[in-house]
């Protein structure tokens, strides 16, 4: 299918998830400009380019996650490089100053923005002169984000998840990813039953997730960021928090075959003045991060098993940004409560589904429907990795 030029949205093909916590960009670097072309790019659009591609640190709070970048991409009959962006959603303010600075306002361009950030900020999204902006509905985007990034086969489960110290990333093909348990983990936590391309729905969420996980951890511990309350929760022992069936028991409750291990009350050991000394900020925060994920576990199991969807369950979100240690208990917890008959799926772009649900929704409108032999709920044609000659070999 050959893509008309004047039926492409103008460059920069940009999309934004602005979350609570969090805003999620995607930029769309087109490698194949002709000379024309590039004699016809403002100025603007040429400093922004350079701008986000040639820096892994903006600022001092954004990051662009270059270890993610997709490269030899096609776009809607464009060849390019997609970079993922993020910083903290307290920063906006910086982000508009910079697109002020870098005179955006003479650009004739459309950005796509979805997340409550989508609503809260458009004011200020229209103050920048010429940049208009599209609100792409933030379930669609997720959703519509998550089918493409399974068609680019970065799909992963565990292997060994009851040991934490030995199991092991291992690859996982979902061709055919219906029906799915898909579980959004940000700074709360959303549960979407995924029946085909166009038939899903939330079944159910907790507000217990990445923002409680930080909250509770900067209360308890004085961190400031995210990855400050990972790194502390990577070297501690929540055993010194919580109570376990071993506390109470001795070991196993070998009778109902629950292990020695298994936390019966999270900060139960909090109780005791001797135990509160004892334990350290690294403790607290696993603790912390412990609690959250059995949360969510106990839950997505519950809704599995009421949705009949007991098969995979695929959790995205930034909780699980950089952090194995999150994915790992989310791996064990769904195992053990479902007794194994659920799969727990992750992908590789976990932070970034609904940032790049928002751009194809520009790039694309509606979803294309599915032809024989084309992975689901993308277009493989308009939004597809260039082969290579190696592929064609």
């Amino acid at each position: 299918m050959k893509i008309e030029d004047d039926k492409r949205p103008s460059f920069p093909w940009v999309g934004m998830d602005i979350g609570g916590s969090l805003v999620k960009l995607v930029y769309f670097e087109p490698l194949d400009m002709t000379a024309e072309e590039e004699q016809e790019e403002s100025e603007c659009l040429k400093s922004i380019r350079c701008y986000l591609t040639s820096s892994v640190a903006y600022g001092s709070m954004g990051i662009r996650d270059a270890h993610l970048e997709l490269k030899d991409l096609t776009l809607l009959g464009r060849r390019g490089n997609l970079h993922f962006i993020r910083f903290p959603t307290q920063d906006m303010a910086t982000f508009f100053q910079m697109a002020r600075e870098k005179d955006c306002s003479t650009l004739q361009a459309m950005l796509s923005v979805t997340g409550g950030g989508a609503c809260k900020f458009e004011e200020e999204f229209h103050a920048i002169g010429n940049l208009q902006l599209h609100k792409a509905d933030e379930i669609n985007s997720l959703v519509r984000g998550v089918l493409y990034l399974c068609g680019q086969i970065e799909c992963y489960s565990f292997q060994n998840v009851q040991d934490m110290e030995c199991c092991q990333k291992a690859p996982y093909d979902l061709q055919d990813p219906y029906p799915l348990l898909l579980v959004n983990c940000g700074t709360g936590v959303s549960i979407i039953a995924i029946h085909s391309q166009d038939n899903y729905e939330i079944v159910g969420g907790t507000s217990y997730g990445g923002g409680s996980f930080l909250g509770l951890c900067s209360l308890l511990t004085g961190c400031e960021t995210f990855d400050e309350a990972m790194e502390l929760a990577s070297r501690g022992d929540s055993s010194r928090v919580d109570v376990l069936v071993r506390d109470i028991y001795g070991g196993d409750y070998e009778r109902l075959h629950i292990p020695a291990w298994l936390v019966v009350a999270s900060f139960g050991k909090m109780i005791h003045k001797e135990k509160r000394e004892a334990a350290s900020r690294e403790d607290l925060a696993r603790a912390t991060l412990v609690s959250v994920t059995n949360c969510i576990t106990g839950l997505v199991c519950s809704k599995g098993i009421l949705k009949d969807i007991l098969d995979r369950v695929l959790f995205v979100g930034n909780l699980l940004r950089g952090n194995t240690i999150s994915r790992k208990l989310l791996a064990f917890g769904v195992q053990f409560w479902s007794r194994g008959r659920m799969k727990p799926l992750f992908l590789e772009h976990e932070g970034y589904c609904t940032a790049v649900g928002a751009l194809l929704h520009r790039l694309n409108g509606s979803a294309p429907e599915a032809s024989e032999g084309q992975q689901p709920g993308f277009d493989t044609e308009a939004c597809s990795p260039r082969e290579t000659e190696d592929d064609e070999n």
